[in-house]
């Protein structure tokens, strides 16, 4: 598989994005966010790690501005805390 080549995720409401380059998030996780309200999944957990939070940062400025995100916040604990995000999508 080449460096360009589509990776395949299953569409479940979690994205964990461990596996991904910082640059590739800018496009997966609207993409994400599309394909998951469009089956009818409109609670959805990003795993971004906690490390240094850019990676977060990211995620927290691209669902600001996503206009089908209600809110969003922290994981609870157990739900990964602060290295993941909840995200609540209005439904179609």
């Amino acid at each position: 598989m080449k460096d360009d080549d589509p990776v395949k995720i299953p569409i479940d409401g979690v994205l964990d994005l461990h596996t991904f380059r910082p640059k590739d998030v800018k496009d997966l996780v609207p993409e994400y966010l599309n394909e998951c309200r469009s089956r009818g999944i409109y609670n959805i957990r990003i795993i971004h790690g906690k490390g240094t939070g850019t990676l977060r940062k990211i995620v927290h400025g691209i669902l600001k501005k996503d206009p089908y995100v209600i809110r969003f916040k922290a994981s609870h604990y157990g739900g990964g805390g602060w290295g993941a995000t909840e995200v609540e999508l209005l439904p179609k």
